[in-house]
């Protein structure tokens, strides 16, 4: 049986799941939107499975589907008994985005037809609460554009499942425009010096020599990457223990445009050293 990554992009009203799945078609999935559950094991089998050169699939499921959290655990159990294990995105965003979102589009959200649009929201929020917790990914998109969001969806899934090997993202970002709810692993950057108040770098980036010269010639940064590469290396063994599949550590500064793409830039370095997968997302350096 042909080997197929499946993809499942779920989560709240308004998260923007629809870019996500514009973003995954853009990487060579082949997707589909609002499939009910129950026809998923029974599209994959006739539809992929049976031929043709299909190896990524990418579906939307929610709760346009009237009966999408009664029916999806049992779709997914089926999937598996054909060989195919689906890897849940689950996308979110606060009470206050989403809000907005349907405030800007006038859309109707699927449990708001008796209630409030905020008390609509929090109930779907609550009722998918056990989803969300046995999802692969959760990205928080509070703080994207439809641009931020398929900059996350290439860096996590451009490489595709090839090994079994856990797959390593770092991600840089800044305090102000708040953390990413997706990282395991959280470090806070702003103890170091900061090239902002240098005249000559502060309209450069951290991804520039002149910028990763000056964070790194630091004593308290090569301390700092010592001592994350050693946590970050003693970690990553105990999440594959689990049968973690990603481990994403976030580094945050100030604005998220120098220090922590120099530091995510090292240690992604150091690790690739290792012999590690990695994937870099510099969250907010264009901000």
């Amino acid at each position: 049986m042909k080997r197929v990554h499946l993809v499942v992009v779920t989560g709240l009203s308004g998260s923007g799941k629809t870019a996500a799945l514009k973003a995954l078609e853009d990487l060579g999935f082949f997707c589909v939107d609002n499939l009910p559950a129950m026809l998923l094991p029974k599209f994959l089998e006739l539809g992929v499975l049976s031929g043709g050169e299909i190896q990524k699939v990418a579906v939307g499921m929610d709760l346009r589907e009237r009966h999408f959290l009664e029916r999806y655990q049992e779709a997914f159990e089926e999937v598996e008994r054909l060989g195919i294990r689906p890897e849940v995105l689950y996308l979110e965003a606060s009470d206050e985005v989403l809000v907005r979102r349907f405030s800007e589009t006038r859309r109707r959200h699927p449990l708001a037809e008796d209630r409030s649009l905020s008390l609509g929201i929090r109930e779907e929020r609550r009722v998918f609460e056990e989803l969300k917790e046995g999802a692969d990914r959760v990205i928080d998109t509070s703080e994207m554009n439809v641009h931020d969001l398929k900059r996350a969806i290439w860096q996590y899934f451009r490489s595709g499942p090839e090994t079994q090997t856990l797959q390593v993202n770092l991600v840089s970002f800044g305090y102000r425009y708040g953390i990413p709810h997706e990282a395991d692993f959280l470090l806070d950057a702003r103890f170091l010096p900061n090239p902002y108040f240098v005249p000559a770098l502060k309209d450069r980036l951290g991804t520039e020599g002149p910028v990763k010269e000056f964070v790194l010639r630091s004593e308290e940064t090569q301390e700092f990457l010592r001592r994350i590469g050693d946590l970050v290396a003693y970690l990553i063994p105990l999440y594959e223990k689990e049968g973690k599949t990603h481990f994403t550590a976030a580094i945050g500064c100030t604005g998220g445009k120098h220090r922590s793409p120099t530091l995510v830039e090292e240690l992604a370095r150091r690790l690739e050293g290792t012999g590690r997968r990695v994937q870099i997302l510099h969250r907010d350096i264009e901000k």
